[in-house]
């Protein structure tokens, strides 16, 4: 069950309440104030720092893109491939 901290804005007191999800926010304080609390919104206790994550990690190395076998490209357009024949330059 998580707990919720409130503070007062008539009274300026904070307090800490363990309440399921499901229900709704208490506005009402001790000192009579009706309304006067509001939820404070607290840090989250989990920090992802260092490496091992998949945030810090995803895009240090790219993968190396694979080169077509030789001669697969067809059209010896590519470093692998030989070059294609062309026909001499008519003079």
């Amino acid at each position: 069950m998580p707990t919720y901290v409130y503070e007062c804005k008539a009274c300026e007191k904070t307090i800490e309440v363990d309440q399921r999800i499901t229900e709704d926010p208490l506005t009402d304080c001790d000192c009579g104030g009706v309304g006067t609390l509001k939820r404070v919104i607290q840090p989250t206790a989990v920090m992802f720092k260092g490496g091992g994550f998949y945030v810090n990690d995803s895009n240090k190395t790219s993968v190396p893109q694979a080169q077509p076998a030789e001669g697969e490209c067809g059209n010896g357009g590519c470093a692998s491939c030989t070059p294609a024949t062309t026909a001499p330059a008519a003079e």
